[in-house]
């Protein structure tokens, strides 16, 4: 999770950029650029955005909201749909999986909403993937690795259960086993205690983590479950507490791992805390996070990648007040995808219902090179790019240690 820098430019700075707030509802329209002789005689398509806009988990979701944003905002001044203006719609679901229902169905009755980017959590897309299903609307998520949205409940069998679903982030099924590889294989750990929050994510890379470190011969000690809204850990580390842990991994997001690895080590426990691309945030570290915590995250460090380098420095030009986060070269990435195939599915003629099988074919068919690198899907709607990083708190905030692909044992 990118979240190591700090917009400083104003949004003046963002070459013609015009943005205008439609009233009584979340749309941004983004016009063309200053003198820019883009026809946009045949209307508005708008593009939907859903994710947490407040609550604790927004330093993400805003990260991803402007992202889409300044790929929307680039496409209008490249006139990339010939002959349409682009509007982002962003619909805050609060990290909530009924909200985000209610989000999604409200962007599904709109004709215009040409594609969903989002969610941010495995848990509401199991809501959201649903409901735009049921219309033919794509939906492109940067952030979602729950592996049963996109293969369904048995790893054995896999089976699409959502055709107009994609995602440009890789999935638990490796993110886990990634991080047991390095914990056990590389950091030593032999002892490792394993906890989460019960929720979708984070039930779910602890169970492909603790797998994977029983394979390569780590005992996992005890595995247990707190509340996404917990703030007091008592309980859990009495119970690991005489267990002697060496490391102890966390399934679930910052706003409880934080506080954990703080009560942690008050508690006797200095041990590493270790989780997933929903703990890699500068906001673990003021929570509580310690020095030498870790974690993984999907792709590349975006600051690392030549390839993000365009999206970074637009993104600074555009003055937003967010930096872009984990997941906002994802994000940029993800829109730019359903902007592609919209061009390509609206050709020359006219966007409407008729038009959404030719759009969903050709996101299937993407090859595209984008800021986190090269964007492609398999079959199942994930991508083919599988690099994962791992990160380690250093002097106060998380520093890549390492980027590769997962290596089965």
């Amino acid at each position: 999770m990118d979240r190591k820098r700090t917009v400083v430019a104003t949004a003046a700075l963002l070459a013609g950029a015009l943005a205008l707030t439609a009233c009584s509802t979340n749309r941004t329209e983004t016009g063309g650029a200053s003198g820019s002789s883009c026809d946009t005689s045949k209307g508005t398509l708008v593009v939907g955005f859903v994710a947490p806009l407040s609550g604790g988990l927004s330093a993400l979701g805003l990260g991803m909201k402007n992202s889409a944003d300044l790929a929307v905002n680039q496409a209008n001044q490249a006139c990339k749909v010939p002959g349409y203006k682009l509007a982002l719609q962003a619909e805050d679901d609060q990290a909530t999986a009924q909200i985000a229902g209610q989000a999604a169905t409200k962007l599904a009755s709109d004709p215009n909403v040409v594609g969903v980017i989002g969610t941010l959590n495995s848990s509401t897309a199991q809501s959201v993937a649903p409901i735009l299903g049921q219309k033919k609307i794509v939906e492109i998520s940067p952030a979602n690795t729950n592996p049963s949205l996109t293969q369904g409940d048995n790893p054995a069998s896999p089976s699409r259960p959502n055709p107009t679903y994609f995602r440009v982030a890789t999935t638990d099924a490796v993110q886990g086993p990634f991080a047991a590889q390095y914990l056990v294989g590389k950091a030593g750990k032999k002892n490792i205690a394993v906890i989460d929050d019960g929720k979708t994510y984070g039930a779910g890379l602890a169970a492909a983590f603790a797998a994977e470190a029983q394979k390569r011969g780590a005992k996992v000690v005890a595995q247990e479950k707190v509340g996404e809204k917990d703030t007091d850990f008592s309980g859990v580390i009495s119970k690991i507490r005489p267990l002697n842990p060496d490391a102890v991994y966390y399934g679930g997001e910052y706003p409880v791992a934080g506080p954990l690895s703080k009560q942690l080590a008050a508690a006797g426990l200095n041990v590493p805390l270790m989780g997933g691309d929903g703990i890699q945030d500068e906001t673990y570290v003021s929570l509580g996070g310690r020095e030498g915590d870790l974690a993984t995250s999907v792709g590349a460090p975006a600051d690392q990648l030549p390839s993000a380098k365009a999206f970074i420095d637009a993104y600074s030009a555009a003055g937003y007040k967010e930096p872009y986060s984990t997941y906002g070269a994802l994000t940029y990435d993800a829109t730019n995808v359903l902007i592609q195939g919209v061009t390509t599915a609206v050709g020359s003629g006219t966007f409407s219902n008729t038009t959404r099988d030719a759009l969903l074919t050709a996101v299937q068919d993407t090859n595209l090179d984008g800021a986190s690198g090269k964007v492609s899907f398999d079959q199942y709607g994930d991508t083919t790019n599988k690099v994962l990083t791992i990160y380690s708190v250093q002097g106060g905030k998380f520093a890549p240690v390492e980027s590769g692909e997962f290596q089965a044992s």
